[in-house]
């Protein structure tokens, strides 16, 4: 009997284990059913999110969970939880300044940017666009980041570049878009999820402003009275993403410009035959989108006599990307002796090099808090000053200011250059008292002359490094190297810290992972669920049968005889 009762135990107890292990196995396949393989992963880039005055802008969540649509889905879809992915190159933007004006509802926006724009892998490399549909490119991205940074737009958006994997998974949407039916939960599709933690407020965004000085050679020793020239960039950038915003041009190609300057005037001034009788003030500033607002904190600090010291200054502002002209803007009148001075020496040294600068005046307004340009922050407290730029026209508020269409594809060296012997030339005549005379104290293929490699080198390095300022920290090493090297060729070099203005408010979280997912449609799931049920139905009624017999079985299906409840 114990041998009996002990194999039915055994039997019994494989019967329990084969129900276990299916049930274990339904559960396996609902979960890869639901979640799918995971079809690819992206580094995505959010939408820059803040406020100006308390007003928002820019995409306010950033947490991502739904399904996955192409351009191409039909009209009467309902996309109110669907995102799109967009590739720049099939962008409409009328239709997408209508979509984001009327505030339809939608679980997101994904843009893919091509890979010549990736600064992480793609180097200095275009591969195989031509130049007209690089500039078209431009263009079109330049309009897009237009759009979306003024807009308050409630949903997520996100930048990725374009890849294989990417363009496999946009391949099989517009397959299936083109059907009618876009991807929800009901029929399948990509299911796109990014965990990201709600966006919180940047507290006190500190900006830093990096001076360094080359004193000039007086009889007495006393250089403080000596007269000043200052020689000024702003180096931070803004942009839609602000992990992307390199700034290649704005205003990268700047920072460069005065790194080679003051390279250059150091090894005049570390003779004391050649060093001039003027100080020459190198300044590298921050806040340069929102009003110049380092600028003017830069200034205010300075000391009263040293100020009223500076002879003149020039800031720079995008020089890397004009053919055969650049714009001398200032705010006093050109009919003011020290600007018809600035101008005639510059366009006379233009003039050599073989191209042409203008000048542009435009009157300051100091009931109006927007500056337009760098140099105005000098003009208000009454110091000459003046912008080079190859642009004639100021940009708008937090407009070209380094952002997506803003890259090292863009951005001509040799402009760089020549803008660094024009700058250099110009104020070395100024101080040597060579004004109107063909004398190249910067010539090529000399000791003094610019060095290709310095430009080249830093203009990598600027081209790979976003600099948005209320995310650069206090020793941020992109700070830390622009010190570095502003003290290997000046002197007294030192950081300031500042706070940005209060009227400009920053949300983090600007970068994440995108997981992409294919997924089943529920009627699959519940097809799966079914012939599941009923293999395992057969293979317990199986099991049942040869272990208990047919008897058993039947008894496990009938209502248990109910009990009768004994009165007195």
């Amino acid at each position: 009997m114990d041998l009996k009762g002990g194999a039915t135990v055994c039997r019994q107890c494989q019967v329990l284990e084969s129900m276990y292990s299916m049930i274990a196995l339904i559960f396996i396949l609902v979960a890869c059913v639901e979640l799918g393989d995971a079809a690819t992963v992206v580094d995505v880039y959010r939408l820059i999110q803040y406020d100006i005055s308390g007003v928002p802008f820019g995409s306010r969540l950033a947490t991502l969970n739904h399904p996955a649509a192409s351009m191409n889905f039909s009209p009467a879809a309902d996309i109110s939880r669907t995102v799109l992915m967009i590739p720049l190159r099939e962008l409409n933007i009328t239709f997408l300044r209508e979509f984001i004006a009327q505030r339809r509802p939608l679980g997101g926006l994904l843009f893919f940017l091509p890979q010549m724009l990736n600064f992480e892998k793609r180097g200095n490399k275009t591969g195989n666009y031509q130049i007209y549909e690089m500039e078209l490119l431009k263009t079109v991205l330049a309009k897009l980041e237009r759009l979306v940074v003024h807009a308050n737009i409630p949903y997520p958006v996100y930048f990725a570049f374009e890849d294989d994997d990417i363009d496999a998974v946009l391949a099989d949407l517009k397959k299936n878009d083109a059907t009618g039916q876009p991807a929800t939960a009901t029929t399948g599709g990509y299911k796109l999820i990014v965990l990201a933690p709600e966006p919180k407020k940047v507290a006190s965004p500190t900006i830093m402003n990096i001076q360094g000085w080359l004193r000039g050679l007086k009889a007495d020793g006393d250089t403080n009275q000596l007269p000043t020239i200052a020689i000024v960039a702003s180096y931070d950038t803004f942009g839609a993403a602000p992990a992307l915003s390199v700034g290649s041009d704005s205003n990268g190609s700047g920072i460069v410009a005065l790194l080679e300057i003051a390279r250059l005037f150091s090894l005049l001034y570390s003779n004391p035959k050649t060093r001039g009788r003027y100080n020459l003030l190198f300044g590298l500033t921050s806040g340069g989108p929102y009003n110049y607002n380092g600028t003017h904190k830069w200034l205010r600090s300075l000391d009263q006599r040293l100020r009223e010291s500076i002879d003149y200054a020039v800031c720079l502002n995008s020089i890397g990307a004009w053919d055969d002209k650049l714009w001398i803007h200032v705010s006093k009148p050109p009919e003011n002796a020290n600007i018809k001075q600035i101008f005639e020496g510059f366009s006379s040294v233009a003039e050599e090099l073989g191209f042409e600068v203008n000048l542009k005046h435009k009157k300051i307004n100091m009931s109006n808090p927007r500056v337009a340009w760098e140099h105005e922050q000098f003009s208000r407290l009454r110091v000459t000053a003046a912008t080079l730029s190859e642009l004639s026209v100021a940009s708008e508020l937090l407009e070209s200011a380094g952002g997506l269409s803003d890259s090292r594809p863009f951005v001509n060296e040799i402009a760089i250059i020549r803008s660094i012997k024009l700058v250099a030339e110009s104020i070395a005549r100024h101080i040597y008292g060579h004004q109107g005379k063909n004398v190249q104290i910067f010539a090529d293929e000399s000791s003094l002359a610019v060095n290709p490699s310095y430009v080249h080198a830093w203009l990598d390095i600027l081209s790979r490094t976003p600099r948005v300022a209320p995310f650069l920290l206090k020793n941020d090493p992109l700070v830390m190297a622009l010190k570095k090297d502003l003290a290997d060729h000046t002197d007294e070099v030192n950081v300031q810290h500042e706070v940005l203005d209060g009227m400009f408010t920053f949300y983090d979280s600007t970068k994440a992972k995108l997981n992409v997912y294919q997924v089943a449609s529920v009627t699959f799931d519940l097809l799966l669920l079914l012939v599941l049920g009923s293999y395992l139905i057969v293979l317990f009624s199986f099991l049942v049968i040869t272990t208990k017999g047919l008897d058993d079985l039947i008894n496990l299906f009938r209502r248990p005889p109910s009990r009768k409840i004994k009165t007195a």
